[in-house]
């Protein structure tokens, strides 16, 4: 099971979220952030965000409510920008899914069903699917969620030249006992308790599209 966890979050695993900033983009260009302290402070919301706005999700997914806890992320993701992102990440991840483990019926299904546009297939509904159907520990998937969400805002900020590679990589390692305290606070929310923590963010996230030049999708 260690393997599978490793490879799931391991970045040459295609799931389409290198090509997202989680609104890092945008917060760029407004000048919200401009530096490696303005990087630490996004990446720390964003991991917030994360476990209050997706978590919920996840979890109610990896327990075979997948249509309940998608429709639940459609509402939730009011933002143009950040709902259309969500779908677009959860196709590519069902999509990559179904063709490395196409052995796995569950996993497949999830697959044809989000390439047919039979759901939304958000991200996080997708991710506890597909980890879940995989034998992924609950606690296990919702640490890989959260670990996979600080290692692409970081990715992004690299690739923005707001820090460089060893800059980004020492702000990962601090940033353990964040992810701590999110598993903490957020593991046993329900799906009605999903919440957004980082109101700012979401918006300026929304602005994306409004950009004269852009390097990601979202």
């Amino acid at each position: 099971m260690d393997w599978l966890v490793l490879q799931l979050t391991d970045s040459a695993f295609p799931s389409g979220g290198f090509a997202h900033s989680a609104g890092l983009e945008a917060a760029h260009a407004w000048g919200d952030v401009t530096c490696a302290r303005d990087v630490e402070r996004f990446a720390r919301d964003a991991v917030w965000q994360a476990g209050a706005g997706a978590l919920p999700f996840v979890r109610a997914a990896a327990e075979r409510r997948f249509d309940e806890a998608d429709r639940a992320c459609d509402a939730f993701l009011v933002g143009t920008v950040s709902n259309r992102a969500s779908r677009t990440q959860g196709r590519a991840l069902a999509a990559t899914a179904g063709r490395v483990f196409d052995a796995n019926e569950a996993v497949v299904a999830l697959a044809r069903v989000a390439s047919e546009r039979e759901a939304f297939a958000h991200l996080a509904p997708v991710f506890g699917v597909v980890t879940a159907a995989l034998g992924v520990a609950a606690r296990a998937a919702q640490e890989m969620f959260l670990y996979t969400t600080l290692r692409q805002t970081l990715s992004a900020a690299v690739r923005l030249g707001l820090v460089g590679p060893h800059e980004a990589q020492s702000l990962q390692h601090a940033s353990g006992s964040v992810l701590d305290e999110v598993l903490a606070a957020c593991a046993s929310r329900a799906l009605g308790e999903a919440s957004q923590t980082a109101p700012l963010l979401e918006l300026t996230a929304n602005l994306h599209d409004g950009l004269y030049a852009r390097l990601f999708q979202s």
